[in-house]
């Protein structure tokens, strides 16, 4: 058992005991040094523990943060062409003043979950009733918002009959001139294109606790070292964590997360998110959309300059 594990079953059992102003202090104490120690923790969090955390299963997934962060969402179905793709959720919500056009990869928190979403994998029409959408929302004046989870584009036969690789290459080239605001954000696993055809955007974060990279850490291991099990070692020199990318520039902004992780208070995470797209939300919508569009041109053409840092 874990130091926070003792001090947590310390809280329960104070919790059993009848009520009374000494009690109630020491559960007090006893939760603070509990916030403490996983602050500690937390501050030497290696790449890999955050691998391991975007992928806890009780992490709050993209219909928590619908849900949680947004207020009237409406779901819009299918691509006009094959099928409706559940591995993203697509619509209209509001957050705060503003109506968005809300894309979201979306993964599961049980078995069920995950084999209905394909673990968060998307089909070629799953990125394309995202393209859809997102013209939809130019053509309104809607802003959009991207939430990013998966550890890449599904990679199926059909999915490639289905020409996989042309709907990610469509929505990067519609993506970067959509005359309409554009917010991506990573909230668990980045993976690859398949992350990346929902991260063409004027402002892209992370959640503190997730990943971005061009493929999983298991893969690199297996192309570099022939052995997938040196995960671990590849996650630790891929700079693929929020910290090392907003170094880089590739993100403007890490959003927090509860001390542990989003899974430890998932309400609290869902207001940390909402009000930092609302800001940001407020910042874009009072630029004229010319302007919106060549600084996103500029963003990334700014990526050639990249000089080695290690």
């Amino acid at each position: 058992m874990t130091e926070i594990e003792k001090l947590q079953e310390m809280v329960e059992q104070l919790k059993k005991m009848n009520a009374s102003p000494q009690i109630d202090e020491e559960i007090k104490r006893i939760t603070k040094l509990i916030r403490n120690v996983k602050k500690s923790i937390a501050a030497n969090y290696t790449p890999w523990d955050r691998v391991q955390i975007a992928r806890k299963i009780d992490r709050p997934r993209a219909k928590y943060y619908i849900e949680n962060s947004f207020d009237d969402f409406i779901e819009f179905h299918g691509d006009r062409t094959f099928k409706d793709d559940k591995a993203i959720i697509g619509g209209i919500a509001k957050i705060g003043d503003h109506v968005v056009t809300l894309i979201a990869q979306n993964k599961g928190n049980n078995a069920a979950e995950n084999i209905a979403s394909n673990f968060g994998m998307p089909h070629p029409e799953g990125y394309r009733k995202a393209l859809r959408l997102m013209k939809q929302a130019e053509k309104f004046g809607r802003p959009v918002i991207c939430l990013v989870d998966t550890p890449g584009a599904y990679c199926g036969i059909g999915a490639e009959e289905r020409n996989q690789g042309e709907a990610i290459a469509r929505n990067l080239l519609e993506m970067s001139r959509l005359k309409t605001p554009i917010i991506s954000g990573i909230i668990g696993e980045g993976g690859s294109g398949g992350a990346l055809a929902l991260a063409v955007a004027d402002i892209v974060f992370m959640q503190a606790n997730t990943t971005y990279s061009i493929l999983s850490p298991e893969g690199f291991a297996s192309i570099l070292w022939k052995d997938g099990s040196l995960a671990k070692d590849a996650a630790n020199m891929m700079k693929i964590t929020a910290n090392e990318l907003l170094d880089f520039g590739i993100i403007e902004d890490i959003v927090r997360e509860p001390v542990g992780g989003a899974h430890d208070n998932p309400e609290h995470a869902a207001q940390y998110l909402r009000e930092y797209l609302i800001d940001k939300l407020n910042i874009l919508v009072s630029q004229p959309i010319d302007v919106v569009v060549k600084n996103r041109y500029n963003r990334f053409r700014k990526f050639e300059d990249y000089k080695d840092k290690g």
